[in-house]
């Protein structure tokens, strides 16, 4: 962790923090060590929609200012690696739904393409055993439409699904990978940003 000035309002790929006490950043009920709490969710919040609007080429930066008195604190000391830990844990979790979100559609494939054999087998029979009139037609057009409406999930996952996944998969592990920079102001006069501000433009 570095610390360093207070520094302008939303430079280059930077997400701005302003803090009073470090333990705001994480779920006070959480009853683990502070190294391995989740985030509030007004932080993951924040921090996650800040991020996803700096340019995606640009490696990412969390600068967080908090009072000169709690710059010795352990929770200070132990940010980056806090925040390195959660977000690279939520990456996994997402890593694993996007892995299980192929799976189900692999198995929706499977199905769909067994579903659309046999609709084109049984029409063919049908129009087989039939006259191939207005009904026969209608029937096995019908079986066609069947057939091709069981591949509308797996394509459904394959082509449009998987995307926001992956993209938030990425987003984490941008965060998981950001430098985390502390500053530290004078709480009688420290301007900033809160947490729960907008964000700067």
């Amino acid at each position: 962790m570095e610390t360093d000035d207070f520094p302008a309002d939303g430079q280059g790929g930077a997400i701005e923090i302003r803090l009073e006490d470090a333990s705001q950043l994480f779920e006070t009920m959480d009853p683990f060590p502070f190294r391995e709490r989740d985030l509030a969710r007004d932080a993951d919040e924040y921090i996650c929609g800040w991020a996803s609007e700096l340019p995606a080429d640009r490696p990412l930066e969390i600068r967080i200012h908090l009072p000169a008195a709690v710059a010795d604190s352990a929770e200070v000391r132990g940010l980056d690696a806090s925040l390195s830990n959660y977000f690279g844990y939520r990456a996994g979790v997402v890593a694993r739904e996007l892995s299980d979100e192929f799976r189900i559609g692999r198995r929706a494939l499977l199905i769909g393409l067994g579903v659309l054999g046999f609709c084109l087998l049984l029409g063919q029979v049908f129009v087989a055993l039939t006259s191939y009139g207005r009904i026969g037609h209608f029937v096995e057009e019908g079986l066609i439409i069947v057939g091709w409406v069981a591949l509308w999930r797996p394509l459904e996952i394959f082509l449009y699904d998987w995307w926001p996944i992956a993209q938030k998969k990425r987003l984490y592990r941008r965060l998981a990978d950001a430098r985390v920079s502390v500053s530290f102001y004078d709480k009688a006069g420290g301007e900033g940003l809160d947490l729960k501000s907008r964000r700067s433009k």
